[in-house]
């Protein structure tokens, strides 16, 4: 007797059909991405691609004009940006924004789930659950030297990494992040890819970047957007080579 096959893992994120107008430009254009659990996917595109409003419809802070958003078994077109994030949904700019005046724990546990105002956070004492999970993000985001360096005095990758753990303070299911590596020397660029690698898996991340060393070194799916919607997808190696990517991304 033939055992009946495992049913396929519900998508993360689920696009399809997504439009989004203003003033007559079509920003995005029928739309249709699918991020399984656990993935690391990359977009890249030219500018005015698409690459930001399909983050801002995901996040809730652009409503499509028609078509599908669904994060799990949520319809994220009936939700606002707060509903979005708590249901598991962070999203990190391009530009840092930390801190500067607290130190890279007080980051930490500003970004803790529940009541966290910057004077009970500076006046709480922490349980040991909560102790243990920061200790368990500056391990994994590179920190934990830094600790009790005020976030001010962090070089620029060091708090691009910070960011990225106050997101995770958060254990969102679904990580966006915006050009991480944008200023990043060599070193900062590889230690970021690195990051990526290590926390994709227990969730999925979709990162948009332009710097295609980067990409290669995340070696991982990579979407191209043209025009608002999907002109090539696959491995990295695969989208190099196609003719239109070449074309109007890449050049010769």
């Amino acid at each position: 007797m033939t055992t009946p096959a495992a049913p396929a893992a519900e998508p993360v994120l689920y696009l399809d059909g997504v439009t989004v107008t203003f003033d007559g430009f079509r920003a995005l254009n029928e739309l249709s991405i699918v991020v399984e659990p656990g993935e690391l996917r990359t977009i890249i595109g030219p500018n005015g691609a698409g690459k930001t409003t399909m983050m801002d419809v995901i996040t809730g802070k652009t409503k499509p004009d028609r078509g599908t958003v669904r994060f799990k078994q949520h319809d994220l077109t009936r939700l606002d940006e707060v509903r979005i994030a708590n249901l598991g949904i962070g999203r990190k700019f391009q530009k840092p924004t930390v801190f500067d005046h607290l130190t890279v724990v007080e980051n930490l546990e500003l970004a803790l789930k529940g009541e966290r105002r910057p004077l009970i956070v500076l006046f709480a004492r922490l349980d040991a659950d909560e102790r243990a999970r920061i200790d368990e993000v500056l391990t994994l985001v590179g920190l934990t030297a830094r600790a009790r360096a005020p976030a001010g005095l962090l070089s620029h990758g060091q708090r691009q990494w910070l960011e990225i753990g106050m997101l995770l303070m958060q254990d969102p299911e679904l990580l966006l992040i915006d050009e991480p590596v944008a200023g990043m020397t060599d070193h900062e660029t590889h230690e970021t890819a690195e990051l990526l690698r290590r926390i994709a898996g227990e969730r999925s991340v979709v990162v948009v970047e332009h710097d295609m060393e980067f990409v290669r070194a995340l070696a991982r799916r990579v979407t191209v957007l043209h025009e608002g919607r999907v002109l090539a997808e696959g491995p990295i190696d695969h989208v190099q080579n196609d003719p239109r990517v070449i074309e109007v991304y890449l050049g010769r």
